[in-house]
């Protein structure tokens, strides 16, 4: 299926590339600040591409073909707040650029 997916799609293809034995993540430097800004960890991520959901509506990103999602849950150690991650998945390369890390409750 090609992107965008959109609404339960959109949550399953991320929350299948993120449970692959073969994930392959990048990030940017954003992100990593990001992360050790809110005191979060790379488990948090981890569990977040596993467990999370996407509501919103893909964006365009700057590689064509690709686009960006947001995806949120609690996590283990987000304190009962929900933490959004801004990625950028491609389901052929079991591929994940995280973009950045924030709180959704604020």
């Amino acid at each position: 299926m090609e992107q965008p997916w959109k609404g339960a799609n959109a949550t399953d293809k991320i929350r299948h590339i993120g449970r692959g034995a073969k994930l392959d993540l990048s990030y940017s430097i954003h992100f990593k600040e990001r992360l050790s800004e809110r005191d979060l960890t790379m488990a948090d991520v981890l569990y977040l591409l596993k467990n999370g959901f996407v509501y919103d509506a893909a964006e365009p990103a700057t590689q064509p073909g690709l686009f960006k999602y947001k995806m949120e849950t609690r996590t283990p150690n987000s304190g009962n707040r929900i933490v959004r991650l801004v990625v950028i998945p491609d389901a052929k390369k079991g591929w994940i650029k995280i973009i950045t890390i924030m709180w959704a409750d604020e």
